[in-house]
């Protein structure tokens, strides 16, 4: 299992442009991604209301989960 905190930077927290994003993401993986909920599941990462400073903590656990966590990584940092 891989894991990393980010802590959320936009101004606007994960709200639904950057939560569609973050979920098809999510899907190009074989790996189970969490985020205190499904990270594949639209309604579980909005339901996290997310916001500016608040800290997440992403696992990821399966056959690919080296390249997803660190695309994930670079997700979170380059959008959210």
């Amino acid at each position: 299992m891989k894991e990393f905190n980010y802590t959320i930077t936009d101004p606007q927290g994960i709200h639904a442009r950057p939560a569609g994003v973050l979920v098809k993401e999510a899907a190009k993986y074989q790996s189970t991604i969490t985020l205190e909920g499904d990270a594949k599941r639209i309604f579980a990462v909005m339901g996290l209301a997310a916001k500016c400073g608040n800290t997440l903590n992403v696992k990821v656990e399966g056959p690919d989960e080296d390249e997803a966590a660190k695309a994930l990584e670079e997700f979170f940092k380059a959008n959210l």
